[in-house]
């Protein structure tokens, strides 16, 4: 009988790669306090974590090889409260950006939402009338790359052009070099374009509407907003964020910033991504390569 006591691999498990990239982005005990040593190590924790994004497992279901559910929640939960998804989140983001040749700051952005059902309770959980749906609304705010600046989550119940307003305030202070925004029709239309004024007003913000062509049925793949519709396809590959099931937006929204740390993580670490599978994300990728040519 095999006594092998060797901790598997998951595939949602971090690389020794990905992980020298975010291991010194941790926040680490201070030695002057002194106290026990930790009983499971971060990369455990973070492994952890990383298994119920990708699986969409509940926390109490992960298995026995890995931490504790109690104990990786409390440090998700504890990383939350202080910023370190954050601060991960945006070095990591100005690395891709460097290493593809973009300046750290951007200087244009995509925004958009999507609304996702929630089955649990919990902060904010409303009715999206449009879609149909009761849970939550993501907004996202991404650079050309696809890369998340800013993820506000809120109530189904709100409108666009009012979420809008949430994600675009402050933008300027954060992204100093942010000067254009492209959404979709619905923020900007006939009967309420008072979005495009607060942002140029309040913000110094040129928004562009990219309206979708009415005499074309089905899938389109529109300029400039299919940036944001990819981004949205990379974080439903993790089954965790296919529906919202935090009871606090805080967590809905960490979840949504590690998934992108593990992303960006790969990307920095030289291996290969999921090879893109819907129609939108096959799309994606063919205008991207054309993209990067020019």
């Amino acid at each position: 009988m095999c006594v092998c006591t060797c901790k598997p691999a998951y595939d949602s498990s971090v690389t020794d790669a990905q992980w020298a990239l975010i291991e010194p982005l941790l926040p680490r005990p201070a030695a002057v306090l002194g106290g026990r040593p930790y009983v499971h190590s971060r990369r455990l924790i973070i492994d952890t974590i990383s298994y119920v994004l990708v699986s969409g497992c509940a926390w109490r279901l992960v298995p026995h090889d890995l931490a504790p559910w109690s104990i990786a929640y409390q440090w998700f939960r504890a990383w939350t409260r202080d910023g370190t998804w954050d601060r991960v989140h945006e070095v990591l983001r100005e690395r891709v950006r460097t290493t593809d040749g973009r300046d750290p700051q951007p200087s244009a952005a995509v925004l958009d939402s999507q609304s996702a059902k929630s089955s649990e309770g919990g902060e904010q959980i409303g009715y999206d009338a449009g879609k149909r749906v009761r849970g939550r609304k993501r907004h996202l705010l991404v650079d050309t790359l696809g890369l998340v600046l800013h993820v506000v989550v809120h109530s189904a119940s709100v409108q666009d052009r009012a979420g809008a307003r949430l994600m675009l305030s402050g933008a300027r202070a954060r992204f100093p070099l942010l000067g254009l925004v492209w959404v979709d029709g619905g923020y900007v239309n006939s009967v309420d374009a008072g979005l495009v004024g607060w942002a140029r007003r309040s913000e110094g913000l040129e928004v562009v509407a990219v309206p979708r062509n009415a005499d074309v049925k089905g899938f389109q793949v529109l300029p400039r907003r299919w940036v944001v519709e990819r981004t949205f396809g990379w974080l439903t590959r993790c089954r965790r964020l296919a529906r919202d099931y935090e009871r606090k937006t805080a967590h809905a929204e960490a979840m949504i910033k590690f998934a992108m740390i593990r992303l960006m993580a790969a990307r920095l670490a030289g291996e290969e991504l999921p090879a893109p599978r819907s129609d939108i994300e096959k799309e994606a990728a063919r205008r991207l390569a054309e993209d990067l040519k020019d």
